[in-house]
């Protein structure tokens, strides 16, 4: 019986001989996967141990239907950049080995400098911490700009403040400029953003410096072990001639000893270790921030603030003008009042002379930071439809700021009222200069305004002109020019507070050395005290500090047969300093005699 076909098609035709057939891949049995589909050149066969189905009826087909929605939305788009990814940096390169040493100089001059005080040290250690920063940037490829240099400029004149004056408080300011003029030159910041939160990104590079740091000295060691041992050896041998050749110049010579020993650090015992330790930390993890952030800064400028929607010019304008119109009407009040004289004022107010010197000081100097608010936002929400628009906002604003001039010289008139009534303190010197910086701003607004925000950026002079200010207010001795005003009323009318001049800092020494005996000792003799009882070397001494140190040396301080005492009513000062009375209640801090008060030559 002849065998029946099988239901599987024909093949097709082999391939010529001269033309092999491409090589297949064969599925093994039993592998992972689906099965190779036929092609059209080549049908479906059965496997060996399993034979082909009969053909059938072919399905009929099914009716195409619609993807089901995503339900996680339409087509996938990127996500959006985080406010945080924008600003951060790519990572920095390897720390150069210039950086590296710098650092190493930086920290062994806060731990054998800064722990008796502040001074020129200050300076001394900031020196090397600002050529880390350099050469991290230089190997990051960042060039040095004009404005980099004002703030690295800036930062280190106003170090020199504490080497200069022995008060605390101009101190402290000029420190505290200094960080955010660093702050300014490792950033190269240039808009309000920018300066405001450049100390933040300062901070955020403590952490990831140290990390920066410890990475770049680990590879530089596994790749010089050999030249560890001539620098090590070196170094051993150089100290041990300074220290045996220093010890026998010293024994040989009282001057030489003497000399070698105020430049030495002063250590007196093992209790100073764990505070040179700590010194030597903060000094390496400061100049490691500062390195690694002049490598690869935070970018604030890179943060993107939405435009205020522009307002219609009826709607911006009619408010602006009707403050501007009172302004120009208390302007004119004040001008009647210079012009008239202050006899007529007083008579009809029923005030005294000093208490209206300082009526309203402090609700002009609001007067004047809230004008600077009302432009900032008069800026954000101008029409800008075009030329008509600029010259309106030019003109509204141009009036507002010069109306506010005004104010600001009408509160430094009062305040030197009052000054000449009662006489200068560290407070009303103080908010004296903050309303004059304000003006200052106001005038840098005017400019900006004229010349346009390219030719000059507003942010920029703005904080140069804060450090400016914190600079000169530190150079020109506050606590001196407080002395020497007290020293010159009490030449003028015979009244001073010597309880309050006592306790002023040793930058005052000089002028209130001009004062009669016993009122002279009576201010002196607490600053004396103090000096007496600090033994600081040469360079956490300040130049102020020395001074009074060299008048009080000629003229020694002495009360005896006086009690330097107060007698002060209960009447406080409306500022808040207690230094001041009204008028004919002086509250002199007047010296006691043998035969009662002192009343003066």
């Amino acid at each position: 019986m002849p065998d029946t076909p099988s239901a599987s098609p024909e093949p097709s035709a082999p391939p010529p001989q001269d033309t092999p057939p491409p090589s297949r891949p064969r599925a093994r049995s039993g592998a992972a996967g689906p099965a190779a589909s036929p092609t059209p050149d080549q049908p479906a066969s059965p496997t060996p141990d399993r034979p082909a189905a009969p053909a059938g009826p072919a399905a009929p087909a099914r009716p195409s239907m619609p993807a089901p929605p995503n339900p996680w939305g339409g087509p996938s788009t990127p996500p959006p950049v985080s406010w945080l990814a924008r600003i951060r940096p790519e990572a920095p390169r390897s720390v150069p080995t210039a950086t590296l040493w710098s650092v190493l100089a930086a920290a062994v001059l806060s731990a054998v400098l800064l722990g008796d005080g502040l001074g020129l040290n200050l300076l001394l250690v900031a020196i090397p911490a600002a050529l880390a920063a350099y050469f991290a940037a230089s190997a990051a490829g960042r060039r040095l700009r004009p404005w980099t240099v004002v703030w690295g400029t800036g930062g280190l004149a106003l170090l020199v403040v504490p080497a200069l004056r022995d008060a605390g408080w101009p101190t402290f300011l000029a420190v505290a400029t200094a960080v955010a003029m660093g702050s300014l030159a490792l950033h190269g910041s240039r808009t309000w953003r920018g300066i405001i939160f450049g100390p933040i990104g300062l901070a955020e590079s403590v952490a990831s410096g140290v990390g920066w740091g410890w990475r770049g000295l680990r590879d530089r060691a596994d790749g010089s072990h050999g030249r560890w041992g001539p620098v090590l050896r070196t170094t051993a041998v150089a100290a041990g001639l300074l220290v045996v050749f220093g010890a026998l110049f010293a024994g040989a010579d009282a001057a030489f000893a003497d000399l070698l020993g105020s430049l030495m650090p002063d250590i007196d015992s093992v209790a100073d270790v764990p505070l040179r330790l700590s010194l030597f930390v903060l000094g390496l993890v400061g100049a490691l921030a500062a390195a690694r952030t002049a490598a690869a800064p935070l970018r604030w400028d890179r943060l993107e603030a939405r435009p205020g929607r522009p307002r219609g010019r009826l709607e911006w304008a009619l408010p602006l003008i009707v403050l501007n119109l009172l302004f120009a009407v208390f302007n004119t009040v004040q001008l009647a009042v210079l012009f008239g004289g202050y006899e007529r004022v007083l008579s009809e107010t029923g005030l005294t002379y000093a208490a209206y010197a300082r009526q309203g000081f402090w609700q002009l100097l609001w007067a004047t930071l809230l004008t600077l608010v009302v432009i900032a936002f008069a800026l954000r929400w101008a029409p800008r439809g075009g030329t008509r628009d600029r010259t309106l906002v030019r003109s509204v604003l141009g009036s507002l700021c010069l109306l506010t001039l005004v104010v600001v010289a009408s509160a430094l008139r009062r305040m030197d009222l009052y000054v000449d009534a009662y006489g200068l303190t560290r407070l009303r010197i103080s908010v004296a200069a903050m309303e004059l910086w304000l003006g200052v701003v106001i005038v840098l607004i005017m400019i900006a305004g004229a010349l346009g925000a390219r030719r000059l950026p507003l942010p920029r002079a703005v904080a140069a002109s804060a450090a400016a200010g914190v600079l000169a207010f530190g150079l020109m001795s506050p606590d001196a020019l407080v002395a020497e005003r007290n020293v010159q009323r009490y030449e003028t009318t015979g009244k001073i507070d010597v309880g309050y001049l006592d306790g002023l800092s040793a930058d005052a020494v000089p002028a209130l050395d001009r004062l009669p005996e016993p009122l002279r000792s009576c201010a002196l003799r607490i600053i004396e005290a103090e000096l007496e009882g600090q033994d600081e070397p040469w360079y956490a001494t300040s130049w102020g500090e020395h001074r009074a140190r060299a008048v009080l040396a000629e003229r020694a301080v002495s009360t005896v047969g006086y009690s330097c005492t107060p007698e002060r009513n209960d009447i406080e000062d409306e500022y808040g300093d207690g230094d001041g009375v009204e008028s004919g209640e002086s509250g002199e801090y007047v010296p006691h005699g043998p035969q009662g008060p002192y009343s003066g030559p």
